[in-house]
């Protein structure tokens, strides 16, 4: 209580003081309350503390909701933000900048978590914190003075042609020769893959139209080779399914991510290739386009990225082709 007032006699004196001004009054307030206790007077009880923390979590999972996130996103905005909550006995609009750091701190540990994990969490709670701000529920955010959490940046593996060639040729069915050459000329997510339906497909162009995270529409394009096999997979299908790919046992329900994932697992372990799973396709997409000379504007169009700093993530320049154009443009 005693830090939300300090905080509240702040934040009203900024606009009549300079920084040095207010250094000094917090240091006076620090030193005139130390022993001071300070108590809310019941009768004058704040009315965001008559709002419950479930009721917030789910105000801001709504507005977040009307924002575009996808239901997935939604989930584990809740489901991160509901484990903090059950930590701390208090409301959150007395949660501190001191207890989120010893939560993430305890949670790090217990969970043995990852630095990346742990800055995802803080991002999190950034934009919950960031909300109950903006709503008014909070005079600031305890989130503002908790940094982005540096992390070792590895460099994560793309498939090689070679690699890519023995996929194809030891794929047990046509369906999953056209799923591997759509997922590697596209760079679609797997998600997008399967939520397309026939009709989308515009063999003509080889382009298609798919649905990217928050529903956001945009073209991809396949080659002449990925065109082939989607033709004979389609024609050898005998069921009435709209879906661009089905199960291959009866009733042919449209086929689920988990399935494309269990698919490409067991070809990996089949073949000793390390790492298979649906992501990587996108991500030997994005490096190869940037090898080759691709403007990363196009390749972030291309991805459906909203921000160029993830493209810049997926892809990783060639260190012969850094070497090559020292050679052209420097030496």
């Amino acid at each position: 209580m005693k830090e939300q007032l300090m905080n509240e006699i702040l934040q009203k004196m900024l606009p009549y003081l300079d920084n040095s001004q207010m250094a000094q009054l917090q240091n006076t307030l620090l030193h005139c309350l130390w022993n001071v206790e300070i108590s809310p007077v019941s009768d004058c009880e704040k009315k965001e503390d008559n709002i419950s923390n479930a009721d917030l979590l789910e105000m801001f999972v709504s507005a977040k909701k009307v924002e575009g996130c996808s239901e997935k996103t939604l989930r584990y905005y809740k489901a991160t933000i509901s484990r903090m909550l059950e930590n701390f006995d208090k409301h959150v609009t007395h949660v501190t900048t001191d207890d989120l750091r010893k939560y993430l701190s305890t949670y790090q540990e217990a969970n043995e978590c990852s630095k990346g994990n742990i800055d995802n969490i803080r991002r999190i709670l950034s934009s919950f914190f960031a909300w109950l701000e903006d709503e008014d529920y909070i005079l600031k955010s305890p989130v503002r003075r908790i940094h982005k959490i540096k992390t070792a940046k590895t460099v994560k593996e793309t498939y090689s042609d070679e690699s890519l060639e023995s996929m194809r040729d030891n794929c047990d069915c046509l369906r999953d020769l056209a799923i591997i050459d759509l997922l590697a000329s596209t760079g679609m997510r797997v998600g997008e893959l399967v939520g397309l339906n026939i009709a989308d497909i515009d063999f003509d162009n080889r382009e298609c139209i798919v649905f990217g995270k928050g529903s956001k529409e945009r073209p991809v394009y396949f080659d002449a080779r990925t065109k082939i096999h989607l033709q004979n997979y389609l024609n050898c299908r005998d069921d009435d399914n709209p879906a661009l790919f089905v199960s291959l046992l009866k009733p042919h329900d449209r086929l689920q991510i988990s399935g494309v994932e269990i698919m490409l697992r067991k070809l990996g372990k089949k073949l000793d290739i390390p790492k298979v799973h649906p992501h990587k396709f996108r991500r030997t997409l994005a490096t190869k386009a940037i090898d080759k000379g691709m403007p990363i504007e196009q390749v972030q169009k291309l991805l459906g990225h909203t921000k160029i700093d993830t493209t810049m993530q997926y892809a990783m320049v060639d260190q012969n082709n850094v070497k090559l154009s020292h050679r052209k443009y420097i030496s």
